[in-house]
């Protein structure tokens, strides 16, 4: 059965149906006992997926799950946007998602909120991209969307994601010969949070817009650097380069010119093994890394290191970067 559940399921994304079931012969019944022994998790009322699919899931997945589940329950077509859209388009998120399923309803007065639908007006009436057959708001409409409605933290994070994979995604094209569209800028959101003029949240979004920076090269570095701000703290250039005599050239993450000092954001996959190191032994890994920091020392007159765990903390990131000597503002 278990087999024949991850057939149905590669149909729609993850996603089955009731009818499907049906077609594979189960009774009423019979769905209940496979939802107790835990081979289904119900999502949406008529909607499932596989139980080891959902248990493999991680916070992002489980919510694209539950979006594409209500799209496929709706029995109209939707426009997902907000965090719906966000998480279509692949957006990282600092928190949690929200637990309802964000539209946009050109026939709404304001917003109105369903048992699991939140339906905002849209002003004006976006223009849907699909993604895996879902329409949603385009990306800087869903980003402008995003910063006006929540925090500056999140809407900084979607930014700086995106900006720096749409840059990524020219340079692919281009080095494969292609002339595709161009880039997203921050030039582009401004014109897009002008065209959409929110009744409120225009100003978070024109802030979170301003400080978005393409050159963050994960969410880390991103709290890092929106912490820093909050807390009163210079913000450093980002992803300076430094030749070293070997004729290698060495990139870090934070660089405050004024005193010489470079930071780095220690994501803990670094010296563990998984995708970033391949086959190489963790152990390599790390004296390779105390290889280019000893290279990199020659350039600074200090370098610090912080984590997680110390960034989303701002009593603790506070402390840190007042102990290491970060210049405020």
């Amino acid at each position: 059965m278990t087999e024949l559940l991850d057939i149905v399921s590669a149909r729609l994304d993850g996603l089955i149906t009731y009818a499907a079931l049906r077609e594979l012969g189960l009774s009423s019944h019979g769905v209940d006992s496979l939802i107790r022994r835990g081979e289904l998790v119900r999502t949406r009322r008529g909607v499932y997926v596989p139980g080891e699919l959902w248990r493999a899931a991680d916070p992002d997945q489980r919510y694209r799950l539950f979006v594409l589940s209500t799209a496929l329950a709706a029995g109209r077509p939707l426009v997902l946007s907000h965090g719906s859209a966000a998480v279509m388009h692949g957006l990282p998120l600092i928190g949690a998602w929200p637990r309802m399923v964000h539209v946009i309803d050109p026939d709404a007065s304001g917003g109105s909120t369903a048992r699991f639908t939140t339906s905002h007006r849209g002003t004006p009436a976006p223009e849907p991209v699909h993604v895996d057959g879902i329409a949603v708001t385009s990306l800087a409409r869903t980003l402008v969307d995003v910063a006006a409605s929540t925090r500056f933290l999140v809407g900084v994070t979607m930014i700086d994601h995106a900006l720096r994979v749409e840059q990524k995604r020219v340079e692919g094209e281009a080095r494969r010969g292609i002339r595709g569209r161009r880039a997203l800028t921050r030039e582009d959101l401004f014109a897009e949070l002008a065209a959409v003029n929110p009744r409120a949240g225009a100003r978070l979004a024109e802030r979170a817009i301003a400080f978005g920076n393409g050159l963050s090269a994960n969410a880390g570095e991103s709290l890092s650097r929106v912490r820093m701000f909050q807390l009163g703290f210079e913000v450093p250039e980002l992803q300076v380069c430094f030749p070293d005599v070997d004729g290698q050239d060495y990139w870090v993450d934070f660089y405050w010119r004024r005193i010489r000092k470079i930071g780095e954001f220690d994501g803990k996959h670094k010296h563990t093994r998984g995708a970033v190191l391949g086959d190489r032994d963790p152990g390599e890994v790390v004296w390779q890394e105390k290889r280019r920091e000893d290279a990199l020392r020659h350039h600074s007159d200090s370098f610090d290191r912080w984590d997680w765990d110390t960034a989303i903390s701002p009593q603790r990131f506070h402390r840190f970067l007042a102990e290491h000597g970060v210049p405020r503002t």
